[in-house]
């Protein structure tokens, strides 16, 4: 943690981009949030979850960045005085499994761009997996369930946070439409 501060005056504002659950759960005080867009890297279910949203007999989906192409999301600019008391549980929240690299990029946004920090994913690690067909992500992400719930539920919240955050991800509501379809489809138990 100290590593990714290091170059940071102690005045200084702190940037985190969010994509997933930080979206709709950012878990820290912040003193502003914009829209953003990450050239690079793509959102995509492609971490294994464990614990959060599936058991290590049966795994769920969570998003990460993957490389290649673009990624609209938010960031959310952290006071300075709160990095002290916020950013360790950040850390903690997005570090703990080692999945992310943690990576300060340039993020466009509609004011210009800022540096913030953003986790992408360490191809090279145990949690990650590289694209899936469709239907076996929708498999994984209905059956799956962990420590915060269901896999379904997040993948879901997802998608409505970037709705109402005014951003689009055809991939996603794709599979968010499939996913609410199914959801109509079974008969209750």
């Amino acid at each position: 943690m100290e590593d990714a501060l290091r170059h940071r005056r102690p005045d200084e504002d702190v940037w985190i981009f969010g994509y997933g659950s930080l979206i709709w759960r950012p878990e820290f005080e912040y003193v502003e949030r914009r829209l953003a867009t990450l050239h690079g890297y793509h959102r995509a279910l492609c971490l294994w979850s464990r614990v959060n949203r599936g058991t290590p007999e049966s795994p769920g989906l969570v998003f990460g960045l993957d490389r290649g192409g673009s990624c609209r999301g938010v960031v959310y600019r952290m006071d300075s005085a709160q990095v002290p008391t916020f950013f360790p549980q950040l850390w903690k929240r997005e570090m703990t499994t080692g999945a992310y690299l943690p990576r300060w990029l340039s993020c466009a946004t509609d004011d210009g761009p800022v540096k913030g920090l953003v986790f992408v994913m360490d191809r090279s690690g145990p949690a990650y997996i590289p694209a899936l067909p469709e239907e076996e992500i929708l498999a994984i992400v209905r059956r799956a369930s962990g420590h915060y719930g269901p896999c379904i539920d997040y993948v879901m919240q997802t998608a409505e946070a970037l709705h109402q955050s005014g951003i689009h991800d055809r991939r996603l509501m794709r599979v968010a439409r499939l996913l609410a379809a199914q959801r109509h489809t079974l008969p209750d138990s």
